[in-house]
């Protein structure tokens, strides 16, 4: 068998026509969906980027790596203890590089492939651990899908009729800065945007704060620097929200169109029928949920829900068509790759199978609940279960976000009306099955908590309070009319203002 993974960064699930949205950014990934399953409560253990990664290619949680940020200490995996004692027997390789995915599958003899900058954009290449051919892109996230599309063909010219071969592709075109070739247009110009998006909602946020909120959405201030050729500095009404949706899905049509290209080669190739095809991503993209316009900073449904689309001949063949709703990690994707090509996995991996799922869409193998983090842009846990979502924030990374948040996620999927206040009970029952998940898992933590580290040295990487853009921003806001927020951050640092 063939494995096509392609991995698109920043897609979030419900701007996908095949998870319900208004808008056709993604005829491509649709036709996917029809001929395979699609999964509805997929999350990510840990985001953004490199945690996502990390956990995905590695097959364990951030918790028990370390990694869990995007700098300092634990944005790095962590030694493994007591190597000598364990199968592994060191020598010139780290526990990691004998249990990666990519040396999984390279010892159950597929030949693996991964064509992506993001190794070398993130100083992460234990995503590459086992991959016998590796090939960076070269812009570090910035490269279009028409600068990724060629090196995919080529690749499939020289290696497609080969049995049994793995392939991870990255596109980037959803991710920050907005830059689809100014020539493709806007497909989205005359479709509306969702309707809670409201002007009432977009008043409260500008008299908020934080980094990529609505009065800064490229970052710290509304200077739209560098590539972008779509989106806004600041959204001040619905008509800037609108044009920045707009510049976030056409990166998805984007993406989307050149998928076709791929798909279309490997037709072309009569590699088609043979090809398991996986479509997901490392994290969401917020879009003024939580106030986060065009950036995913919260352990939240938003930037850890991911897609995750699955064709695959022989297994999903009776199954076209169907949503699982089960819950998942993305590590479980790990665990059933592995399952399926090697009958096994390695045994501290922390993914479990779902195969019985891309055949039987009813089978009630999953999980519970799903505890998720988030240590970049803040420092945040949360856990997901039944309809609920509870985050616990640690490090608010100079956001406005209270200690708890509890949403109605089938209700309130934008997470607009914070229950914490109302159900102190749910808050309470959702402390506890963090408690437990902690318990279960700390006896393999590498290094301990890793979110109490990363408050350690300041916080998390891209809003730590040592560095000269906290004090940057915090003399932006009293410049800008929001002074008492300024005050507080001052006086708490990067702890919640409120419970």
């Amino acid at each position: 068998m063939r494995i096509l993974y392609v991995d698109i960064d920043s897609l979030r699930p419900d701007h996908l026509g095949c998870y319900g949205y208004h808008r056709n950014t993604s005829p491509t990934i649709d036709s996917i969906a029809k001929e395979g399953v699609k999964f509805t409560n997929f999350y990510s253990t840990d985001t953004p980027c490199l945690p996502s990664r990390t956990a995905l290619f590695g097959g364990n949680f951030g918790f028990k790596t370390g990694v869990v940020n995007h700098g300092g200490e634990f944005s790095d995996i962590a030694p493994r203890k007591n190597i000598w004692n364990r199968e592994f027997k060191g020598g010139l390789r780290g526990e990691y590089a004998f249990t990666s995915l990519g040396k999984v599958l390279r010892d159950a003899g597929y030949y693996t492939a991964s064509i992506s900058p993001f190794p070398e954009r993130h100083t992460a290449y234990q995503v590459w651990f086992g991959f016998t051919e590796t090939y960076d892109t070269g812009k570090g996230g910035l490269e279009n899908a028409d600068e990724v599309y060629p090196v995919i063909k080529k690749w499939l010219e020289n290696n497609g009729e080969k049995e049994n071969w793995f392939l991870h592709v990255n596109m980037w075109d959803p991710h920050t800065p907005y830059d689809t070739p100014e020539d493709f247009g806007n497909p989205f110009k005359d479709d509306p945007i969702e309707e809670w998006v409201t002007e009432e909602l977009i008043q409260k946020q500008r008299n908020s704060f934080g980094p990529h909120s609505a009065r800064e959405v490229p970052g710290f201030d509304e200077d739209l620097r560098g590539k972008y050729t779509m989106g806004v500095g600041e959204i001040k009404n619905t008509s800037d929200a609108k044009e920045q949706i707009d510049a976030y899905d056409t990166g998805i049509k984007y993406a989307d169109f050149y998928l076709n290209k791929v798909f279309e080669d490997l037709k072309k190739m009569n590699l088609w029928d043979d090809t398991a095809i996986i479509i997901s991503a490392d994290h969401g993209e917020n879009q003024g949920e939580l106030n986060v316009w065009g950036d995913h900073q919260t352990a939240d449904h938003i930037t850890n829900r991911v897609p995750l689309i699955i064709r695959w001949p022989g297994i999903t063949d009776t199954n076209t068509g169907s949503t699982v709703e089960n819950k998942f990690y993305n590590l479980d994707l790990t665990s059933t790759i592995s399952q399926i090509t090697s009958s096994s996995q390695p045994d501290r991996w922390d993914g479990i199978n779902f195969t019985e799922n891309l055949t039987n869409s009813k089978s009630s193998n999953g999980r519970d609940y799903l505890v998720i983090s988030h240590g970049a842009w803040s420092c945040q846990r949360s856990v997901r279960w039944d309809n609920w979502l509870l985050i616990r924030t640690y490090d608010t990374g100079l956001k406005d976000f209270p200690k708890y948040m509890l949403f109605d996620i089938e209700k309130d999927p934008h997470e607009l009306n914070n229950l914490a206040d109302q159900h102190k009970d749910l808050v309470a029952h959702g402390m506890f099955l963090i408690d437990e998940w902690i318990e279960e898992n700390m006896y393999e933590a590498d290094r301990g908590d890793p979110l109490q580290g990363v408050i350690r040295e300041g916080g998390p990487h891209h809003a730590n309070i040592y560095s000269k853009v906290w004090n940057t921003y915090v003399e932006r806001l009293e410049k800008t009319d929001r002074k008492k927020h300024a005050d507080n951050l001052r006086k708490y640092k990067g702890k919640p203002f409120s419970k």
